[in-house]
């Protein structure tokens, strides 16, 4: 019997000169999960869009539990049954759950909304997912991020949806929340629906899915079942080479400290915290969504009020202010790179130097040819694929973003990079290549504070990690110290070695 919900044959599709998707074939079976893994840009948001209906293939045909699937829209993919729960979720924070699930399509009768009878149909969906407790009367701006995400699953249930894709759904998850994430997926697996999931953490691919695709330049590059591959194998197909290290070494030896931080407070976090950063120094910041790490990165940068407390730079101290904590050396690059760490609408030469436009400024004139040269050479050394300087950022990929981001720091060229999960979202091999570049920029000086919610990578790249708490910093060892399971106890309160913080 064939168990294939959804076939994708030689989907082919251009954009002008760039070839996005090169006859790629795709297949999702019924009752599992089939894991899309490839680097940014090599081609999976171009395929996903044309499955819902948001871009038209050049080339190819699908097919949808055996019928000829080709929607003029996302709004007729979802009525043929495919469902789309994107990493930004896309809901009404002011609807309750109710009106998220049913928008588009009210129960009514003689021009009256049934409340009762959607009421009882999102009420349904919840028991499906095993979720009957969450508030429908609430407005989903006051959910958590993981129940929004189960209101965006509710609605696909509610459309009998027979294809769900899931877009990197757990970037901006607590580790329990993953895992309740995953509790649901195993119901959707056992209702019969066929789940396409896209992530760039293969531990959890490992744990979630059944079978893989990899995407590599816009071809299928190799897949099959999970449970014969290696992990160096899938990386092997994603970047087209042999990865002999996914965590680097570039020998470097921490020196004199450049930064300390006294009891520093925030409106509400940090709560006095303390430490010592030294040039080249890789110093991990671990936690839990909540524990201050981002609030305390704002606070030294001065974007945040501080309430209380010292910050010294190289021994001295300055304004708190973003301006005054740029000249002496500080960056920071946003874990919010579309939001606030970029400018989307500009080009890459505008986001690169727009923080130190003084090199090529005389008399209010602004030399265009150097300035372009130097971010030439910026691009040539972070391995920045695009078309030229002057294309727009919003039409990179998310590695490609992040390269920009860092290298907006290093033409800056600050003395301590703020590094606020500089990881998120982006392809094995560009981490691989950001891994590296933070190692060499130690090893020439550079004081690194590097905040991640992926324990993989602070005990592997970093020199000491810290781990905050409750707005706390609660205690910092070096990083062969600490283990996975020691962080997230840490992490969650347990197990602490102390209660205030260290200065080591």
């Amino acid at each position: 019997m064939d168990t294939a919900l959804l076939r994708m044959s030689g989907i082919s599709k251009r954009f002008g000169a760039t070839r996005a998707l090169h006859e790629v074939s795709l297949e999702a079976k019924r009752g599992e999960v089939l894991a899309l893994i490839g680097e940014n840009g090599a081609g999976k948001s171009t395929l996903m869009k044309i499955l819902s209906g948001a871009v038209a293939p050049d080339e190819g045909r699908m097919e949808l539990a055996g019928r000829e699937y080709a929607p003029h829209g996302p709004h007729a993919a979802r009525a043929a049954g495919v469902a789309m729960i994107y990493q930004e979720l896309n809901l009404a924070a002011d609807l309750d759950a109710v009106e998220n699930v049913m928008l588009g399509q009210e129960l009514g009768r003689y021009g009256l909304v049934r409340r009762a009878a959607q009421h009882q149909r999102v009420h349904q969906a919840l028991v499906r997912l095993g979720r009957e407790d969450l508030p429908l009367d609430l407005p989903v701006g006051q959910l958590s991020v993981a129940d929004q995400q189960v209101v965006e699953i509710a609605r696909a249930l509610v459309i009998d949806a027979k294809v769900i894709v899931f877009d990197e759904p757990t970037s901006s998850l607590t580790q329990h929340d993953v895992a309740s994430l995953f509790q649901v997926i195993d119901k959707l697996k056992q209702s019969g629906i066929a789940i396409v999931y896209i992530s760039h953490f293969l531990e959890e691919i490992r744990r979630v899915a059944d079978r893989y695709e990899v995407l590599r330049d816009g071809t299928v590059a190799g897949g099959g079942s999970l449970a014969g591959a290696t992990e160096a194998e899938i990386v092997t197909l994603m970047v087209g080479r042999q990865v002999d290290e996914l965590f680097p070494s570039v020998p470097h030896t921490p020196g004199e400290p450049i930064l300390s931080l006294d009891k520093l407070s925030g409106k509400l976090t940090p709560r006095e915290v303390s430490f010592d950063l030294r040039r080249g120094e890789i110093l991990g910041i671990a936690g839990l969504v909540g524990a201050g790490r981002t609030e305390m990165l704002r606070c030294l940068l001065g974007l945040d009020a501080v309430r209380s407390g010292t910050v010294k730079i190289r021994g001295l101290t300055t304004s708190a202010t973003p301006h005054a904590r740029n000249r002496a050396g500080l960056g920071l690059v946003s874990e919010d790179r579309k939001g606030e760490g970029l400018a989307q609408r500009e080009t890459i030469a505008d986001n690169m130097t727009y923080s130190r436009l003084s090199p090529y400024s005389r008399w209010g004139w602004l030399n265009l040819r150097r300035r372009r040269a130097a971010v030439d050479h910026w691009m040539r050394r972070l391995s920045v694929k695009a078309n030229s300087s002057e294309q727009l950022v919003e039409h990179l990929s998310g590695g490609n973003q992040q390269k920009v981001a860092l290298a907006r720091l290093l033409h800056q060229d600050a003395d301590v990079l703020l590094l606020d999960e500089p990881t998120r979202g982006i392809d094995v091999g560009t981490k691989s290549e950001i891994y590296r570049l933070m190692a060499e920029l130690a090893a020439q000086g550079k004081a690194i504070i590097f905040v991640s919610s992926y324990f993989t990578e602070l005990v592997n790249v970093c020199d000491r990690v810290a781990v905050m708490a409750r707005g706390r910093l609660r205690e910092i060892r070096p990083a062969g110290a600490w283990t996975n399971a020691s962080l997230l106890s840490a992490a969650l309160g347990a197990d602490a070695s102390q209660s205030g913080n260290d200065h080591a």
